[in-house]
């Protein structure tokens, strides 16, 4: 028996004595697919020639070895996903449109302009995700799309929502797993503005114009995401998180919760529960917010368990779709999708280790303290023997052992690559 297996043995006698079977759990655990973010190994830079990253948002760092076209991207998410254990998601945006050349914009995109990347999900078993583009382009140079008060920049925007629900609805059609598409935009004034709802109210009669089209939720599901502010939108935002609340619940919508997408003092954690009670889906962009939306690489932090906890102890793991959201070009592009994806399933392995049901049961006769010590108690139970486990028979280097093969790819491939 290889030490691996002893432990994961001596793990397993202790969790029963808690009442969990880890068996159990590191089944629902590879059963869970995560959707990977493309926009991580290329800085959200895209296929498209448009220029420099808009929409207050940015990517900082110039680690060398980015992907600078369709094939070395699929490339490089080739070696992350041979890393990480369980069959997942891959999240696209529609500047990732592969043309060959052809000049299309963005509201003439078709599914054929995705039809690499659905030869590429086909051939290794992952389901597609999709987000229109609103921003790096230059009818968004105002910071001004589905709420624009010109009419043909709104037109165009659109023309752009309606045809990437058509693309989303074809992933899912092709792939046999409904495809998410997430509509966000960034739409807002840098300073206080003179009227804030007449960009509303266009706001609102342009999502009615792009979901006015109807599609089999087999193929296509729907989703809508607000924002706090951003970077030259300190003002004002359109979208807001209680505007898309509304909306979402009014028109049979999932409303999506970015965990870097509120004021300081929000946690996503504890709104998962109250969306819960309202949507039968709620889809999530995890990602690591420092001091605002700066979108940092996942780690294996407190907001990030207790995410997992809520999601875990609500019997919610069908229902809560998670999505990563992070764009880190300071360090290696590779590294940091391997490194989230694995702290995201390291959270939710802790959370499927835990006897929720217990705890529930201790905080509704007030036991608060015998709550409290087993909470604290858990932290320390041997969950780090069954992740290594799981990664072993999942056939993916344990701890550590993963790096050198990036390395390795970063000496041979990236090293070589020039900057776009």
């Amino acid at each position: 028996m290889n030490s691996i297996l002893q432990k994961y043995e001596v793990s397993k006698l202790e969790y029963q004595k808690i009442g969990i079977d880890s068996d159990a759990a590191l089944e629902k655990l590879k059963r869970k697919a995560i959707s990977i973010h493309c926009w991580q190994g290329d800085d959200v830079t895209g296929f498209e020639d448009s220029g420099a990253l808009t929409g207050g948002i940015s990517a900082t760092g110039n680690y060398p070895g980015k992907a600078r076209n369709a094939q070395e991207l699929m490339a490089d998410l080739d070696i992350a996903l041979s890393l990480i254990p369980g069959k997942h998601r891959l999240n696209l945006h529609a500047m990732y449109a592969i043309t060959n050349g052809e000049r299309v914009d963005r509201d003439a995109l078709e599914p054929r302009h995705f039809a690499d990347w659905i030869d590429y999900a086909k051939d290794r078993g992952l389901g597609l995700d999709f987000n229109p583009t609103f921003f790096s382009h230059p009818k968004a140079a105002e910071n001004l799309t589905l709420s624009s008060p010109d009419e043909e920049t709104r037109s165009f925007w659109v023309r752009h929502g309606k045809a990437c629900r058509r693309i989303a609805a074809e992933f899912g059609k092709q792939l046999g797993t409904p495809s998410l598409c997430n509509v966000w935009i960034p739409d807002g004034y840098k300073d206080h503005p003179a009227d804030r709802l007449g960009p509303r109210l266009r706001l609102k009669n342009s999502l009615d114009e792009i979901f006015a089209e109807k599609f089999d939720s087999h193929y296509l599901l729907d989703s809508v995401e607000g924002k706090v502010f951003g970077i030259g939108i300190e003002g004002f935002t359109v979208g807001s998180h209680e505007f898309y609340l509304g909306y979402a619940t009014r028109n049979g919508l999932y409303c999506l919760l970015d965990n870097g997408h509120y004021h300081p003092n929000e946690n996503v954690s504890d709104k998962i529960s109250a969306m819960l009670t309202l949507f039968d889906r709620v889809p999530l962009h995890v990602t690591r917010p420092m001091h605002w939306d700066s979108d940092h690489v996942v780690l294996l932090d407190d907001e990030l368990k207790a995410i997992t906890n809520e999601i875990v102890r609500c019997e919610a793991l069908d229902r809560v779709l998670i999505g990563l959201d992070y764009f880190d070009a300071s360090i290696n592009r590779i590294a940091a999708w391997v490194i989230g994806v694995r702290n995201m399933q390291k959270a939710l392995l802790q959370a499927l280790l835990m006897p929720h049901a217990e705890l529930k049961a201790l905080q509704d006769a007030n036991c608060f303290t015998e709550q409290m010590m087993r909470t604290e108690e858990l932290k320390t139970y041997p969950w780090g023997a069954v992740w290594n486990y799981f990664c072993e028979q999942n056939n993916v280097p344990i701890r550590e052992s993963w790096f050198p093969r990036v390395q390795d790819y970063e000496n041979k491939v990236l090293s070589k690559r020039s900057a776009k």
